[in-house]
């Protein structure tokens, strides 16, 4: 993805601002996520086809990551060395959910659909913050 493209998803040319947005962007949704797996782990595991136990589990685990992520997008200049755990922890999650829903997890096929596009999701932040990262090391480093 070019320097362009990115300026233009993020709405600034900034590279550091890019780089933070895209980190936010990931905070925000995970968080959320998060947020839900805790509030209603009971209704969305009869929904998805989980057990709910798991969801609380995931979702105690993605709020707590969330926050880390947010914590790293309020530094003006986010070292390169967490932002690459970031990326490689969300790939590490796309992997791990893909292996899930082959291997162990038999999930309704709501549940399905939810945890390959959870994973898409998860692997597009990565993409678009190795990118922004990318970007910002050539211009600014």
């Amino acid at each position: 993805m070019s320097a362009t493209s990115l300026a233009a998803l993020a709405r600034t040319s900034d590279p550091q601002t890019v780089l933070r947005r895209f980190l936010a962007l990931d905070a925000v949704v995970t968080g959320a996520n998060g947020l839900a797996y805790l509030a209603v782990s009971g209704p969305l595991g009869r929904f998805l086809g989980v057990d709910s136990g798991l969801l609380l589990a995931l979702g105690a685990f993605l709020t707590v990551y969330a926050a880390a992520v947010g914590l790293l997008a309020s530094r003006a200049r986010p070292a390169a060395l967490p932002v690459r755990a970031v990326i490689e922890a969300n790939l590490g999650w796309t992997a791990l959910s893909l292996v899930a829903l082959a291997v162990w997890l038999s999930p309704t096929a709501a549940g399905a659909v939810w945890t390959v596009l959870q994973a898409l999701t998860v692997a597009g932040f990565a993409g678009l913050q190795y990118a922004a990262l990318k970007a910002r090391q050539g211009i600014s480093d």
